[in-house]
């Protein structure tokens, strides 16, 4: 680390700690050529993978237009606003840890739709009639009985 106030290249550290929640690493540095003392702050780089749509072009993810179609399907909804951050984390650290640096729109559309499965049956329904493209009731009726299916006795 160069040293901000004469430039040299040998800084020292004096002090680590971890900050945020353990997400970043607070480091106090002293330059071996000054003597002058500051402050860092370490966190980890990761990068999201960029999603290819059916058309096959490609864009990065967009954490925004994930938050929106979340919302939009858990519109009146009993879902608070950190269960939706959460799913949000959830559906990025999946996304993120296949290692891929392209990831197809349909995979992130299935997260999105594992997700809405555990948090909300009815916002799961609406985001899988729009993401899946229904197009009579009888779409709907098998969807919701996958779901009764699938969900564990005693809900």
């Amino acid at each position: 680390m160069h040293c901000p106030f004469c430039g040299a290249d040998d800084t020292k550290v004096i002090d680590s700690r971890l900050v945020a929640e353990g997400d970043s690493v607070r480091r106090r540095r002293e330059c071996i050529t000054c003597g002058e003392r500051f402050t860092t702050f370490e966190t980890a780089e990761l990068v999201m993978p960029y999603v290819v749509k059916r058309d096959g072009t490609r864009e990065p993810f967009n954490e925004e237009k994930l938050r929106r179609g979340l919302l939009r399907a858990l519109e009146k909804r009993p879902v608070g606003a950190e269960q939706v951050e959460s799913a949000i984390a959830h559906i990025k650290h999946r996304l993120r840890t296949t290692g891929e640096r392209e990831v197809p729109a349909k995979q992130v559309g299935e997260e999105v739709m594992a997700e809405l499965k555990s948090v909300d049956a009815v916002a799961y329904v609406r985001f899988a009639s729009v993401y899946r493209d229904f197009q009579d009731i009888s779409e709907f009726q098998e969807e919701i009985r996958r779901l009764t299916t699938d969900a564990p006795t005693g809900q």
